[in-house]
């Protein structure tokens, strides 16, 4: 399984093309965010002291949750790639199970999505402190890794599900292209949570993709939110928090960590599950 895994990664990294439309959507958040999208939000707080600081972690926290997305989808490519190729068949028709060979997929998904996410966070806190920002401490580090490998976790299992019903290049790379366009929304990057409609709101709510975005920002946002609101009201640091997806409310309360946690947790086996469940009932 390891060795099939390896082989799917050498694949996948061999193509440039596939590693670089993995990343177009963390290309385009970073985009509109440093031709419009952070000057409008900096300028909004123009009042308040390390603004960029703590917008840039903003929205490299999200990038970081929707990095573990694209580029599992991309590294998932391969197996329908293989599918439509016939490859697949001559797997199958080897002394190799298929257990195997459907462990090495998701596990050669899973390293990309790790791999590319700790990628993306080095850029990152390169982008913060080139902006005069700071690298986050080591504690702080420590917690994104974990998040990066839960959520990479969570990710791989949800696009496994989808890519599951694929057989066709051309339907995979519609399915990519959509999946790229929407999840800046989904998980509020493109345009805060507080801003959109209560409907849509819930619709983010339920996305657990939104769960591991939160979490990230709470990681990043810490020590930047501590030096911008220094002295103001509570309240307006909450509402800070709730407005840009921070903090995720159901009614009055406040998701905390351990619902986050479970919940991507829950997503997971819960993909995982029907995931094989739909393989094995495959021919």
């Amino acid at each position: 399984m390891i060795q099939f895994a390896v082989r799917n990664l050498k694949i996948f990294f061999r193509d440039k093309a596939s590693v670089f439309f993995s990343l177009l959507a963390v290309f385009i958040i970073i985009g509109m965010y440093a031709l419009f999208l952070g000057d409008v939000w900096v300028g909004s707080m123009r009042d308040m002291k390390g603004t960029r600081f703590l917008m840039d972690s903003w929205i490299m926290a999200g990038l970081l949750s929707v990095t573990s997305v694209t580029t599992t989808m991309g590294a998932f490519g391969i197996m329908v790639e293989d599918k439509s190729k016939k490859i697949l068949k001559d797997f199958i028709s080897s002394p190799i199970k298929r257990s195997k060979l459907v462990g090495g997929y998701a596990l050669g998904a899973f390293a990309t999505g790790v791999l590319m996410s700790l990628v993306t966070l080095v850029l990152a806190e390169l982008y913060i402190l080139t902006s005069g920002g700071e690298i986050v401490s080591m504690i702080s580090l420590l917690k994104i890794f974990g998040m990066i490998i839960i959520s990479t976790f969570m990710n791989t299992a949800i696009i496994f599900l989808v890519v599951s019903f694929f057989t066709s290049s051309n339907a995979f790379a519609t399915a990519s292209t959509i999946i790229g366009t929407i999840i800046g929304f989904l998980t509020g990057i493109y345009l805060p949570i507080g801003q959109l409609p209560e409907a849509v709101q819930w619709v983010v709510k339920l996305f657990p993709v939104s769960h591991s975005a939160a979490l990230f920002r709470q990681i990043m946002m810490a020590e930047p939110m501590a030096a911008t609101f220094a002295g103001a009201p509570d309240s307006v640091l909450n509402q800070f928090q709730q407005m840009m997806g921070v903090t995720l409310m159901i009614g009055d309360k406040p998701v905390n960590t351990i619902t986050s946690l479970g919940i991507i947790f829950f997503t997971a086996i819960l993909f995982y599950g029907l995931s094989i469940l739909l393989i094995s009932r495959k021919k």
